[in-house]
């Protein structure tokens, strides 16, 4: 199975992508594709490195798995196709974005804008069955995403990573927080934004920790 990724981001993962696992992975991704509905398209599984290379990367914001509706998921996490309704969590992204930013809440949901600039929009699993959150979990997609974090915590400085939730938080363990500004919060889902992601000023605090070192802030402006 051919999948297009990144030359810069195959570099740097070719070594994992070589191990056991990974192959085992592709296997099972390759028949999964081939007999059931998997989000998100084939060609848009590594979107999220493709759209953000290694280089390039100054915000890394981690989701969970892809969003698991007809025509939703674009391999970029919290973002959705154009014409797609708004989920629940990221209208809370855009509440907060309002408050913090006060930036006007778009009606599209998809990010790509915030890629171009260096977001690095990566879910923690990158594939998923059709109607079945969390379908292709602990199948291996953990340890290569893992491995994304770990190359940019090991061999970049000064990035800003974007926590939201005790998930994304215990993936982001292995940051070293020496080197790299981590931000954490509750989830933005119906159930944790009242708890302390809004408020949490996340947008205002990644631009202000990239202005102090002469880099470009991210206009988070959606279109």
């Amino acid at each position: 199975m051919l999948i297009p990724l990144d030359p810069q981001w195959n570099n740097v993962l070719r070594q994992e992508m070589e191990k056991d696992y990974f192959r085992v992975l592709m296997e099972f991704i390759q028949k999964e594709y081939k007999t059931k509905t998997i989000y998100p398209p084939q060609n848009l599984i590594f979107e999220a490195l493709n759209q953000t290379s290694f280089s390039a990367t100054q915000v890394v914001i981690i989701g969970q798995d892809p969003y698991h509706g007809p025509g939703q998921a674009n391999g970029l996490s919290f973002s959705v196709n154009e014409g797609i309704k708004l989920p629940p969590s990221l209208k809370n992204i855009y509440k907060e974005l309002k408050a913090d930013m006060d930036i006007d809440i778009s009606t599209s949901g998809n990010l790509l804008n915030w890629t171009k600039q260096g977001v690095l929009l990566l879910n923690a699993t990158l594939t998923v069955e059709a109607t079945k959150a969390g379908s292709h979990q602990k199948k291996g997609w953990e340890n290569f995403t893992d491995a994304v974090i770990q190359s940019l915590s090991d061999d970049r400085e000064h990035l800003v990573f974007i926590l939201w939730g005790n998930y994304a938080q215990k993936k982001g363990q292995r940051i070293n927080r020496d080197k790299h500004y981590v931000i954490e919060s509750p989830h933005p889902s119906p159930l944790g934004a009242y708890r302390g992601f809004f408020d949490s000023k996340p947008f205002s605090k990644a631009n202000a920790y990239l202005t102090k070192l002469n880099k470009q802030p991210i206009n988070w402006c959606v279109k």
